[in-house]
């Protein structure tokens, strides 16, 4: 027996190639997939229909760079330089338990429904327990270990080879994908990375990792191996693997650097929130759109941006760009959603989305447009940008299943997550007195 939800009476941003917008159509879904769309004035049964005039459906969300349990330090670090902000968040997460980990993950999940994300790409320790939390609400995500390999008492959880029979248990989990994971080549020694190349190729796997987060970062590489991060990379075999390498930020590149992050197809999160709240500075992404990079759109972790809501970034995107470059046009249409669904999406290795359409998954969300800041509605797209919050999203779905209907969560019991998370956040930092890593070694 075919499992099916008939949607009516809602408007449709597609993202599809001609941009398209449907309005007053249905949407039918059978085991997990769209089957059908159609002018709702042509539905001749309505029975076991849901109305859902004054909504919108659109792809889901997808968060393609962020550390979900940082929300344990939400509001511990705040106003300082991002030196001394990744220092203190150190000595924090030096308190850190699986079970801390597992509530911080289910409170981002959470929050990442109730906004409009269906996946996320997700970099932090304990990742089997972030791994649990995907399965139990329904998510997607790419999940990533980090590691340091710069000590035993550095890490946080399993070293680099404890980690593998973790990513080989998740091998056939259909809405969940691994990636090796070291830190950064600003921190990593140059042999560990090589050991994260070797073990990536012989898994079959690529690399999630910062890169190029700042000029001092990009000067520290010149200075150690007389090439720029990215073409450190590049030299170590990096961008050369079975899978895509996720570069989060790669905010400081030349046109060198441009050149290869093209040529190899490296996908690049960005997350402009994280950089103007530390005060990071980075340049305009004109030269990176010119360049045909892959830029995605990602949070970062909560502990940086203080939330995990996508139509904030989305929003915050548009306008820093446009102020950065001088020039409206820039990030024009639906450019930023397609960012946010399609191009993101190629972070979790997720197969056919970013479109609504006749046989894709049924991975998409519906937001009510019904409230004062979304009138008049002169052109959709651009209410969604700049106008839309999370709290807008009224449904998610996910596989066909909902994850949130009416604004209440299907898979997760919020209020024991809200209980749990916020008990076990206050005693991590009580906890959390060891200064795990400094930023220069």
């Amino acid at each position: 027996m075919s499992n099916k939800t008939l949607l009516t009476n809602l408007d449709i941003v597609t993202l599809d190639k001609n941009e398209t917008i449907q309005q007053n159509a249905s949407i039918m879904i059978e085991d997990g997939l769209i089957t059908k769309i159609f002018d709702s004035n042509n539905l001749e049964n309505k029975k076991n229909s849901i109305d859902c005039t004054g909504k919108i459906a659109m792809p889901g969300l997808v968060n393609a760079h962020c550390h979900s349990p940082m929300n344990m330090v939400r509001g511990w670090a705040e106003d300082l330089p991002f030196v001394e902000w990744l220092e203190a968040i150190w000595v924090a997460e030096s308190g850190i338990t699986p079970d801390d980990v597992y509530w911080a993950a289910s409170l981002a999940a959470a929050e990442m429904i109730k906004s409009g994300t269906i996946a996320y790409n997700d970099k932090y320790f304990y990742m089997n327990k972030i791994a649990d939390v995907v399965k139990e609400s329904g998510m997607k995500a790419a999940l990533t270990w980090t590691v340091f390999g710069m000590g035993e008492n550095t890490e946080v959880g399993e070293g680099l080879h404890e980690t593998i029979d973790w990513i080989k248990s998740l091998e056939d989990h259909p809405n969940i994908k691994t990636y090796i994971g070291p830190h950064s080549p600003y921190l990593c020694p140059e042999n560990f990375i090589r050991q994260c190349i070797n073990i990536a190729l012989e898994l079959k796997k690529g690399l999630h990792l910062h890169v190029a987060e700042t000029q001092e970062q990009v000067h520290q590489s010149i200075e150690r191996y007389n090439l720029r991060p990215v073409q450190h990379l590049d030299s170590l075999g990096a961008f050369d693997l079975p899978d895509s390498t996720v570069a989060a930020h790669t905010l400081h590149a030349d046109q060198r650097d441009l050149q290869i992050l093209a040529q190899k197809n490296v996908l690049i999160p960005h997350c402009p929130i994280t950089y103007m709240k530390l005060a990071m500075p980075f340049p305009s992404l004109q030269k990176s759109l010119d360049a045909d990079i892959q830029i995605c759109l990602g949070t970062d972790g909560p502990g940086s941006n203080s939330d995990m809501d996508m139509f904030a970034v989305i929003r915050q995107t548009a306008l820093v760009h446009k102020h950065l470059s001088n020039d409206p046009t820039i990030l024009s249409g639906d450019t930023l959603l397609r960012m946010a669904t399609k191009t993101g999406s190629k972070t979790i290795g997720m197969q056919n989305h970013g479109t609504i359409k006749v046989g894709a998954p049924a991975d998409l969300i519906l937001i009510n447009m019904d409230a004062p800041h979304l009138k008049p509605t002169h052109n959709l797209v651009a209410n969604i940008i700049n106008c839309v919050k999370g709290s807008d999203v009224s449904d998610t779905m996910v596989n066909g299943k909902w994850l949130m209907r009416n604004r209440v969560l299907q898979t997760l019991d919020e209020e024991k997550i809200l209980y749990e998370a916020n008990k076990r956040s206050l005693n991590v930092v009580n906890r959390g007195k060891k200064q795990l890593r400094h930023y220069t070694h």
